[in-house]
C-alpha cells in the first residue's frame, strides 16, 4: 500500500481516536457509565463493533474496553526511515477509525437527540438522517435481496457545481445504487447541491444523507454490517465471515470529492476491510494492486463523467440496466420519489377520477406487438393542475401464457410506471391513482410514454411467456367506465379463482428461495392458503414465476405422503427444504409456530410469538413502533426471527395469512390471537370478522387486545379475562 496512504490513514485514525475517547470522557463525567447508549430503534446495538467484536455497547461504561481494543489495533506513526509492509497497520488503523467513530455518534444521540431527523426522509428544517432504524433497515433490505439495489456508493464531499453532482446521483440512480451522503467539501455538502436542482433526497428515492461529517460514514458500514447479520446468518463476533460477506455479497465503494483529508484517508482504509474501494476526483496517490478488494483499492484523478462507470468497473459490480425510450430517467431509484402538490401538473384516479388499469389475455390474431394507443386528451393538452379519468389496458398474447399469469403481470405497472422519474401511482386494479410532476411534462412526458414503458417491460421481464403486447390508454370518461365495467367482471373471477383452492386441492406447492443470497438457509414454502411471509408471493405467483424462469427461485413441490395434516408437514416438503437448506433444516410445519416452524429470512411483514401467561399469540406487524407484551420491540424479535434460524415460537409471517382457515392450525388458529397493534387489526378487519363468524365466535376480534388496552401480559391477560377470550379455555400451546 502507498507509503503516503498509509501515513495518512494512520495519522488520521489516532485524530478519530482521541477525539472520540476525549468526548467520551467528558461524557462519562457528565452522564455517568450506566446511561444507556444507542442508535435509535435498532436491535444490533452499535453495529460494526456488535459484528465485529461480538460487543453489544448498552452503556457508556461499555464503551471503556471498546477504546483499549481501538488502542490495541492503532499501529505507531509510519517512521520516514523504516519501510514496512503497509497494509495491515492500515487496516487496523481503519477498523480503529470505525470503532470510534461509532461511539462517537452515539454520544452525539446522547448530547444532541434532535441532531438527526431520525426518518425516512428529510422534515421541512432539516435533512441529515443519521443511523437508519430497523424499521427502514429491513425495509430496504428486500431490495439488495432482490436485485433491485446492487450495491451503494458511499460519497464524501460533493462536486462544487450542483449540476455536476445532481448529474452524478441521478446517473447512480439510474444504476439503480443507493447513494450514502456524508461530510462537505469546501463548505458544500452533496444533500445541498441536490436540492439546488430540485432533486428529493431520502430513503424513497435512494439519496440518502447520513450525516453532515465524516464519522457519520459509520452509518454506512454498519448498514452492510447489519445485512449480514440479519440475512445472512452471520453471528456476532465473525468479523472474518462478515467482512467476507460483505464482499461477495454487499457490493459498495467509496466516492470521495475534493482534497482528502488525513481522516478521510482513516475512513477509506476502515471501508477497504470490507472490500470497498475508494475512487477520487482528486490527485492522490493510488493502490492499484489488487489483494484485499476485488480489483484495485484507490483509483484517483477520474473525471466526473467517468466517476460513475469507473466505481462501478473498480468494484466489480455487474449492472443490468434497461433504457426505456422515453424523456425522463428511469429506474427503480425513482420508485419512492413523490410528486407533491406544490410540483403537481396533473393527477388521475384516486377518488379524484375513475381510474383503472387492467392486464388481459388474447389470441394472438387479436393483438398488434408495440402497439400503444391514447384515446382522448394527452398530457400535453390539458392545463396545470387538470384531473383527467384513465384505463390503462394492456392485452397480451402468448404462446405460454395462462389466465393465472394476468393478475401477476398486472401487479408490475405499479413499481414499472413508478420508475420513470416524476411519476408517483398508488394503489392497484380500480383504485389507481397518478400524479404526474411538472418536471415530467416539461421534459415531454406523455400517457404514450406510459405504454412504451409497459411494453418494453413486459417483454424485458417476462418474455418467456410473451410474445405480444399492446397497450390501450383512455382519457374520455365513457371509454374509462368500458373498461371498469370488463375490469370488475375480471378481478371478480380471478378472486373466486383464488379463493376457491386450498391445500388439499393441490399436490403441487413451491418454494421461494429468493431470499437466499442472504439467508443462504432460508426457504419458504408457499401453498394456497399460505401466502410467502413476505406478502408478496402467492401460490399463483410461483406458479407463474416457475413458467417463466424453470431454474428460478420458485420451483415445484410435490407433496408426496402426509405426515401430519394438523401441522401441515408432508415427506415431500421435508425431503425438498432439507435439500434446499444445505441441509440446515430437516423439516418444516406450514401450520405450526411451536414444532418445527418455517425459517425466516427478515423480510416478514408481520411477526407472531407465543404469550405463555396468556396462553395465546400476539402478532405484531413492522409498522407499529411501540413495546409489545413480549417485553420487545418489532426490531428486537425481528433479530430472533431472521437470518434463515428456525426459532419455535417466534414466526414471520403475512398480513394476508393471518385471515387464513390454515394461520397456525396446530395452535387453534385465529382463535389463540390474543394481542394486536391496533392498526394492524384494522387494516385486517373485514377478513378477520368473516373468519371469527366461521369459527362460530363473531365479536372475536374485539375480545383481542392492543397497545390501548396494554403492552405487558399482566395488562393483557386481565383484559382477556373480561372479554372472556377463548384462548383461556383452550389447551396449553408451550
Amino acid at each position: 500500500m502507498s507509503k503516503i496512504i498509509c501515513s495518512a490513514a494512520i495519522r488520521g485514525a489516532h485524530k478519530i481516536v482521541d477525539m472520540a475517547e476525549e468526548k467520551y470522557e467528558e461524557a462519562l463525567k457528565k452522564y455517568g457509565p450506566e446511561h444507556e447508549v444507542a442508535f435509535p430503534n435498532t436491535a444490533y446495538y452499535l453495529p460494526i463493533i456488535y459484528s465485529m467484536l461480538g460487543a453489544p455497547v448498552k452503556q457508556l461504561g461499555d464503551m471503556k474496553e471498546i477504546f483499549q481494543e481501538c488502542r490495541r489495533l492503532l499501529p505507531p506513526p509510519v517512521s520516514e526511515n523504516v519501510w514496512l509492509p503497509y497494509l495491515a497497520p492500515a487496516l487496523d488503523a481503519g477498523m480503529a477509525t470505525f470503532f470510534a467513530e461509532e461511539m462517537f455518534e452515539a454520544i452525539r444521540y446522547i448530547e444532541d437527540p434532535d441532531f438527526y431527523t431520525k426518518t425516512e426522509d428529510p422534515t421541512d428544517d432539516r435533512f441529515w438522517l443519521g443511523a437508519a432504524d430497523d424499521v427502514i433497515f429491513r425495509k430496504r433490505g428486500v431490495e439488495f435481496v432482490d436485485g433491485t439495489a446492487p450495491g451503494f456508493a458511499a460519497i464524501l464531499g460533493t462536486p462544487a457545481d450542483p449540476e455536476t453532482a445532481s448529474k452524478i446521483a441521478l446517473e447512480l440512480q439510474e444504476k439503480n445504487l443507493y447513494i450514502f451522503m456524508h461530510d462537505q467539501t469546501d463548505g458544500l455538502n452533496m444533500p445541498e447541491q441536490l436540492l439546488k436542482q430540485g432533486n428529493q433526497i431520502g430513503w424513497s428515492t435512494r439519496l440518502v444523507p447520513f450525516g453532515p461529517t465524516y464519522t457519520s460514514a459509520v452509518f454506512a458500514i454498519g448498514f452492510a454490517c447489519r445485512v449480514a447479520l440479519a440475512f445472512g446468518g452471520i453471528k456476532p463476533g465473525d468479523y472474518k465471515g462478515n467482512l467476507l460477506y460483505n464482499k461477495d455479497r454487499t457490493f459498495a465503494f467509496v466516492m470521495a470529492f475534493g482534497p482528502v483529508s488525513d481522516e478521510w484517508y482513516a475512513n477509506a482504509a476502515g471501508a477497504i476491510n470490507w472490500g470497498f474501494p475508494t475512487i477520487s476526483d482528486w490527485d492522490i496517490p493510488e493502490v492499484l494492486p489488487t489483494g484485499i478488494c476485488t480489483y484495485e483499492h484507490v483509483v484517483s484523478r477520474v473525471p466526473h463523467d467517468e466517476i460513475v462507470q469507473k466505481s462501478i468497473e473498480v468494484r466489480g459490480l455487474k449492472v443490468t440496466v434497461s433504457k426505456i425510450d422515453i424523456p425522463v430517467a428511469y429506474g427503480p431509484a425513482f420508485e419512492g420519489e413523490r410528486v407533491r402538490k406544490d410540483d403537481l401538473f396533473l393527477e388521475c384516479g384516486g377518488g379524484r377520477t375513475l381510474g383503472v388499469e387492467l392486464l388481459v389475455s388474447k389470441e394472438m390474431e387479436e393483438v398488434q406487438d408495440g402497439l400503444v394507443t391514447v384515446e382522448g386528451p394527452e398530457m400535453t393538452d390539458v392545463e396545470e393542475g387538470a384531473k383527467l379519468p384513465l384505463a390503462i389496458l394492456v392485452e397480451v398474447a402468448g404462446r405460454q401464457m395462462q389466465s393465472d399469469f394476468e393478475p401477476i403481470l398486472e401487479r408490475q405497472f405499479h413499481h414499472l410506471i413508478n420508475y420513470a422519474q416524476g411519476i408517483m401511482h398508488i394503489g392497484q386494479r380500480n383504485i389507481m391513482w397518478l400524479r404526474v410532476g411538472k418536471a415530467a411534462i416539461e421534459k415531454g412526458f406523455k400517457f404514450e410514454h406510459i405504454g412504451r414503458i409497459l411494453h418494453g417491460k413486459l417483454h424485458q421481464d417476462f418474455g418467456a411467456i410473451l410474445d405480444k403486447v399492446q397497450v390501450k390508454i383512455y382519457t374520455v370518461e365513457d371509454k374509462v367506465k368500458e373498461v371498469l365495467e370488463l375490469a370488475k367482471a375480471t378481478y371478480a373471477a380471478r378472486d373466486e379463482r383464488l379463493g376457491s383452492m386450498t391445500d388439499e386441492s393441490e399436490d403441487i406447492f413451491y418454494s421461494c428461495t429468493l431470499c437466499q443470497s442472504f439467508a443462504p438457509s432460508h426457504v419458504c414454502v408457499i401453498t394456497p392458503e399460505r401466502v410467502g411471509m413476505c406478502g408478496a408471493y402467492n401460490w399463483l405467483d410461483g406458479k407463474a414465476s416457475y413458467e417463466i424462469n424453470p431454474t428460478g427461485p420458485n420451483q415445484p413441490i410435490e407433496k408426496g405422503e402426509c405426515i401430519d395434516e394438523n401441522l401441515g408437514q408432508w415427506k415431500g416438503i421435508n425431503e425438498f427444504v432439507q435439500k434446499a437448506s444445505r441441509g440446515k433444516v430437516s423439516q418444516v410445519s406450514a401450520y405450526s409456530l411451536m414444532v418445527d416452524p418455517m425459517t425466516a429470512c427478515g423480510c416478514f411483514e408481520c411477526i407472531a410469538t407465543m404469550l405463555p401467561m396468556c396462553n395465546g399469540i400476539m402478532i405484531v406487524n413492522r409498522d407499529y413502533m411501540g413495546m409489545t407484551p413480549s417485553g420487545m420491540k418489532f426490531t428486537t424479535l425481528a433479530g430472533m426471527v431472521g437470518g434463515g434460524n428456525v426459532t419455535p415460537g417466534f414466526l414471520g409471517v403475512s398480513k394476508h395469512y393471518i385471515g387464513s382457515r390454515k394461520f397456525l392450525k396446530a395452535e387453534g388458529g385465529l382463535k389463540r390471537v390474543v394481542w394486536m397493534p391496533k392498526s394492524l387489526k384494522e387494516e385486517l378487519r373485514e377478513r378477520l370478522e368473516e373468519r371469527a363468524k366461521e369459527e362460530g365466535i363473531p365479536d372475536l376480534l374485539d375480545m383481542i387486545a392492543d397497545e390501548e388496552v396494554g403492552t405487558t401480559e399482566e395488562e393483557v391477560l386481565a383484559f382477556l379475562q373480561e372479554k372472556g377470550h377463548p384462548a383461556l379455555s383452550m389447551e396449553a400451546a408451550v
